[in-house]
């Protein structure tokens, strides 16, 4: 496909690396499925030709131990032809140089060294050691852990690879991969020895396109930019920019259908840009129009990017810094080659926007890229993801790792249950890379022990435990006994995936902080001051108190998710890696409810804010709620937010990111266009998972959301929501605003109006009433029969029905509130509500008269219709009046019959006699 894209003049590059080629450990194959008998070590030297192994030595450390459990002497061995040196099982293929013995390598926690030095220092039994150290790798599987201290002495600043032997089904190997630039890394893969390991880029994680190739023309040919195809991505466009000016030389928009393999590969025209100049390339979402030739560079941050720096001629740091945060442009020489060159995505790092994952390789226009093994040494040993893409924290925003628990000083001497918990707030698995916990003690105000937690992840559940090695749960990282100091001291949590936080920071680091803790003992508060100061400013040390509790006790987080705040935390008993055990709120403050919400997504006017609204009992203390903010795409607390302070004089207390707010949302933080709000009392773990609430801990509930899930959950508020009716205000921002004081978890309560942050909500009223005179058959099939009646129809849920007609038809907001003012009456079970609705203001109460004057629908009847139906009524009841005249005359008609018969007819004697008789009987 040709499409004009930018043409480069033909340079060359130049990686920043040490020239001299090494000798290094490229594969291992510790551990076979049933029998271990194709095990290997694999030896690669960077030069790609046959080199003598003389002087070096391979020493296999044992983890449970931490000595020496095999030496070789490589002496009068060489690489092959390639490069390439093999020590193995007697069963494995192709033969390796050294056999050993079946399950000669162990599975980890271990470590297999090379040492170049005479051989006569290292031997069997031996402790660990660095001295001669060339090359090291220290593995572990997730079942054992335990490499701390071997990783420790032989690859300081980084963590033991964990090898997952659920990666791949059969047998896997660890590859040593080149990552990025000149840094090297270890993934798990299908075992390769004696050949080139499987380092192949990683797919792109969809839906995100990313770059995979790109020809730089030499000034005489045009060159092209290959992208992976990304259908759920929406529409693309391709940028090239002058590095000169930050501005746009071309955009071109993206045909995502013409793709081959995946792969889309567009041409550049060669007119745009020099090669002899800075630039770049970037790919966005959206159209070629959104960039028009010539326009500035956008503060839109792009799926991938590519920035070069031509000889002598830098992009300007703006651009590098939009482009391609934290990382350097592609560096171009001076030496010029005709018909251009060629770059490939050759590093296996999983990232995006990063110039250095592009090596010299040969043009694969829609094939998979053909990357040479690298001629470089391991300038920084590092593991795949330390600077990966932002992990996915949905639904808590921006927030990252955060201490949550902490046990200094456990009973007894042996202090052999210290521990300390990290929980994420995304409560799921992530990744600890480039993760570093430092341990400082206050008698100088420095790190004694300095970890990585890069290689390991949380729990299921977001939580990681590194302590004592006999704590129960076992811990994911173990530390001998009495390693954590019970105070004055601190430990502080960072992300700093290039290194241990202290070097690159004299002092006690703050570049990277995500999270610190300061704690004492009993009266040395003030020994801890400098640490308090640059870790935890204006708090005071917490104190671990003995006292608090029978047996054991740790400091917990109990009450909110910001960092650096000790207030957060309470003496608790320990639960490590369960939710924490904390102290029963005080009394639940009474007559506080929500009295107004709005999120900043319900409409687009630029003072569309997102808040929450509380009103009670002016200055009522609020500790011990929480307020918890629940998202309809998750349908779980997407913020917990412990509430502090009181209310204020008037009444009123709010938290957002709004002007004159008491308390603000966590960063990144806000409330959804659809979910729920919760005012909670309960423990703040509770109101924070958001699955056990009861109708104690619900002290008010609004649920704008028609997630079953949420409703079930929240099942007080009736399974009935309240949704923003966006109509109901002219042009402007929306809000949710309570109408009924303090009816709590009412959904009837709620109307949407304009906002009214500190001052009285807007609610229905008679000043902008209307007129209505309507007339309704049954509004369903049972409707008459489950209104027992005519009478029963007059029912709370009959309003209801109505007003949701009506909002039915208005789209304006109508609630039951709004039909105050009407007369409701039932004839015959037709139902005729008169009178007067309300409104809030003049614009919704023209758009309640146009409705009521929209033609009546099957269900909705005019005046006459009515009287017909009371005519018809009268109709029966005179018919029925007439027979029971016609019957009482019948009745009087036979009477005056039977009485002048027998006054003509005179009686006998006999008869009369015999009626005597009669009378006799009767008698008797």
């Amino acid at each position: 496909m040709v499409l004009g894209l930018t043409c480069m003049t033909c340079l060359s590059l130049v990686l920043v690396v040490r020239s001299d080629p090494c000798l290094i450990i490229s594969e291992i194959n510790a551990d076979n499925p049933r029998l271990d008998t194709t095990e290997f070590v694999e030896l690669y030297h960077t030069s790609g030709q046959r080199a003598s192994l003389d002087g070096y030595t391979l020493v296999f450390y044992n983890g449970n131990g931490n000595v020496a459990y095999k030496v070789l002497d490589l002496k009068g061995h060489s690489t092959d032809d390639r490069g390439f040196f093999l020590v193995g099982s007697v069963d494995m293929l192709p033969k390796p140089a050294i056999l050993l013995p079946p399950n000669t390598v162990q599975n980890g926690p271990d470590a297999i060294v090379l040492y170049h030095t005479s051989a006569a220092r290292y031997s069997e039994k031996m402790n660990v050691t660095a001295f001669g150290l060339v090359d090291a790798v220290v593995y572990m599987t997730r079942r054992t852990g335990g490499a701390e201290f071997l990783a420790e002495i032989l690859t300081p600043g980084e963590p033991a690879f964990v090898e997952d032997e659920t990666a791949l089904e059969g047998d896997e190997s660890i590859e040593r991969c080149l990552l990025s630039d000149d840094r090297w890394g270890f993934q798990v893969s299908l075992p390769s020895p004696g050949k080139r390991n499987n380092c192949t880029p990683p797919a792109s994680p969809a839906p995100f396109p990313v770059i995979t190739e790109l020809k730089l023309g030499g000034g005489q040919v045009d060159g092209f930019v290959e992208l992976t195809g990304a259908q759920a991505a929406g529409p693309l466009v391709l940028v090239v920019l002058d590095g000169r000016t930050d501005r746009v030389s071309v955009s071109l928009d993206v045909v995502l259908t013409a793709s081959r393999n995946g792969l889309i590969t567009m041409t550049v025209e060669k007119t745009y840009m020099k090669g002899d100049e800075s630039g770049a390339v970037a790919i966005y979402s959206g159209r070629a129009s959104d960039y028009p030739v010539g326009s500035p560079l956008s503060q839109i941050q792009p799926l991938d990017a590519f920035v070069f720096a031509g000889p002598g001629n830098k992009p300007s740091a703006n651009l590098t810094e939009m482009l391609i945060p934290g990382r350097q442009p592609y560096q171009l020489s001076n030496r010029l080659r005709e018909g251009g060159f060629y770059l490939s995505r050759c590093g296996v790092a999983t990232w995006a926007r990063d110039p250095g994952v592009f090596w010299e390789a040969p043009q694969t226009p829609g094939q998979p890229n053909q990357c040479p093994w690298p001629k470089i040494c391991p300038h920084s040993i590092v593991i795949p993801g330390g600077t990966d893409s932002p992990i996915h924290l949905p639904p808590w925003g921006n927030s990252d790792f955060l201490i949550n628990e902490l046990n200094t000083d456990t009973p007894g001497a042996a202090e052999d249950g210290e521990y300390i918990e990290l929980w994420h707030p995304s409560g799921r698995r992530v990744s600890l890379q480039g993760i570093w916990i430092l341990l400082f003690s206050a008698h100088n105000n420095r790190p004694y022990r300095e970890i990585s937690l890069s290689g390991h992840f949380t729990t299921s559940k977001g939580y990681f435990l590194l302590g004592s090695d006999r704590l129960v749960p076992a811990p994911s990282l173990r530390l001998p006994p009495n390693t954590i100091q019970n105070g004055p001291d601190a430990v502080a949590l960072y992300r700093s995936p290039f290194g241990p936080p202290s070097a690159s920071q004299r002092g006690i680091p703050t570049k990277g902080l995500l999270d610190a803790v300061v704690y004492r003992q009993r009266g040395s508060d003030r020994e801890a001051q400098e640490l308090s100061k640059v870790l935890t400013p204006g708090q005071l040390p917490l104190l671990e108190d003995p006292e608090v509790l029978l047996g054991d006790e740790a400091l917990s987080r109990c009450r909110g998710l910001y960092p650096y705040d000790l207030s957060a935390f309470s003496v608790a008993p320990p639960t490590p890696l369960r939710e924490n055990s904390c102290p029963r709120p005080p009394p639940a403050p009474k007559g506080v409810v929500i009295s107004e919400v709005a999120s900043g997504q319900w409409t687009n006017h630029s003072k569309q804010r997102a808040f929450v609204e509380l009103y009670g009992p002016p200055m009522t203390d609020l500790r011990g709620l929480v307020l918890s903010v629940f998202d309809q795409k998750s349908s779980v607390v997407a913020i917990a937010l412990p509430l502090i302070g009181s209310i204020d004089q008037d009444g009123f207390y709010i938290i957002g990111n709004v002007t004159g707010a008491d308390q603000t949302f966590p960063e990144g933080s806000t409330v959804p266009e659809r979910g729920a709000v919760v005012l909670c009392y309960d423990l703040f773990s509770i109101c924070r998972g958001g699955t056990a609430l009861t109708n104690s801990s619900l002290r008010d509930v609004l649920v704008f959301s028609d997630n079953q899930q949420l409703l079930s959950s929240l099942s007080t508020t009736g399974g009935r929501q309240v949704i923003p009716a966006l109509r109901s205000v002219e042009d402007g921002p929306v809000s949710l605003s309570r109408c009924s004081c303090c009816e709590v978890r009412n959904p009837f309560s709620w109307i949407s109006s304009s906002p009214t942050i500190h001052s009285n909500n807007i609610c229905p009223s008679f000043a902008f009433s209307s007129h209505i005179d309507l007339c309704f058959g049954p509004l369903s099939s049972d409707w008459y029969e489950q209104s027992e009646g005519c009478g029963g129809l007059l029912k709370a849920k009959t309003v209801l029905e109505v007003a949701d007609y009506l909002e039915e038809k208005c789209h304006c907001g109508i609630t039951e509130m709004y039909l105050q003012g009407a007369n409701f009456s039932c004839v015959s079970g037709w139902l005729r509500v008169w009178g007067r609705i309300l409104a809030i203001s003049d614009h919704q109460k023209a758009l309640i008269i146009q409705t009521s004057h929209m033609n009546p629908s099957a269900n909705v009847c005019s005046a006459p219709t009515m009287d017909h139906h009371k005519n018809t009524a009268s109709a029966l009841g005179l018919q029925i009046g007439l027979i029971v005249t016609v019957l009482l005359l019948l009745g009087t008609g036979a009477a005056l019959f039977t009485y002048f018969y027998r006054r003509r007819r005179p009686l006998d004697y006999y008869t009369m006699e015999l009626s005597e008789h009669a009378e006799g009987l009767s008698d008797l």
